[in-house]
């Protein structure tokens, strides 16, 4: 199949699926058509709450496209395809609704910071989560200031050092990435339905500003993010990078 980002509209629920053949990995145009439709979306009156998933049923995410990370040659092109994920991030954050994700299987670097900048996240137990980001010589910049936030600093700091190992979706939940665990993707996809259903009973303008209130003191993600990108957009170019992503692909 091909990558692909759809819009799905249902009792008022707006449904935004990525899918990428290679575990849902995100390469720029992706990442560009995820950030676009989460802001067309948050401008839509038909819409009251959205959902964040993937297709497929295995990986929620598997980060950033190593294809484009291996072709990255200049400092300018790495800072533009790492802002890439800042600008879904800022999207997310901007974005007037609450945004559930729904995370069926495993997460991986950016796609554990998309799961982060969700406002109310369930997913399944298969929902183990890491940021793989040192393995490959560079760090969970871009995404970090979006987990921090959810996990805290020490729990981020852990994952991101361990860079290594998964963290099952018990140890997401208890540091407050994930509201609730569940056995099957059926079972989560009926809880995530019933639940964005419901807060579409509730006033949007209540919901926009406590959204307002939930995101205060990220004002400087603009430009914060940016900057972060930048960092990465330098380090995949180190040698150490290079070969690490060479040995991968």
């Amino acid at each position: 199949m091909e990558p692909y980002v759809k819009q799905t509209i249902k009792n008022g629920v707006g449904y935004i699926e990525f899918f990428h053949p290679s575990h849902n990995s995100l390469p720029s145009n992706v990442l560009s058509e995820l950030a676009r439709t989460i802001k067309k979306a948050g401008d839509d009156s038909n819409i009251k709450v959205l959902v964040l998933k993937s297709g497929g049923d295995r990986t929620f995410c598997a980060g950033a496209s190593f294809e484009e990370l291996v072709a990255i040659n200049d400092e300018e092109t790495g800072k533009e395809f790492f802002s890439g994920f800042a600008n879904v991030i800022n999207a997310m954050r901007k974005c007037p609704k609450f945004i559930v994700g729904r995370i069926q299987g495993k997460t991986v670097g950016g796609g554990v910071g998309l799961a982060s900048a969700t406002d109310y996240c369930m997913a399944t137990k298969f929902a183990a989560i890491k940021l793989s980001e040192l393995n490959v010589g560079i760090g969970p910049f871009v995404v970090g200031p979006a987990v921090q936030r959810k996990l805290g600093l020490s729990a981020m700091s852990q994952i991101a050092i361990d860079a290594n190992s998964f963290y099952s979706a018990e140890w997401a939940k208890e540091k407050g990435l994930y509201t609730k665990v569940f056995d099957s993707t059926e079972e989560l996809d009926e809880a995530v339905a019933a639940f964005a259903e419901n807060l579409c009973n509730y006033n949007p303008k209540a919901m926009s500003e406590m959204k307002t209130m939930f995101w205060r003191g990220t004002e400087d993600w603009d430009q914060l993010l940016i900057q972060r990108a930048k960092i990465s957009g330098r380090l995949v170019l180190s040698n150490f990078t290079k070969d690490t992503l060479r040995q991968y692909k």
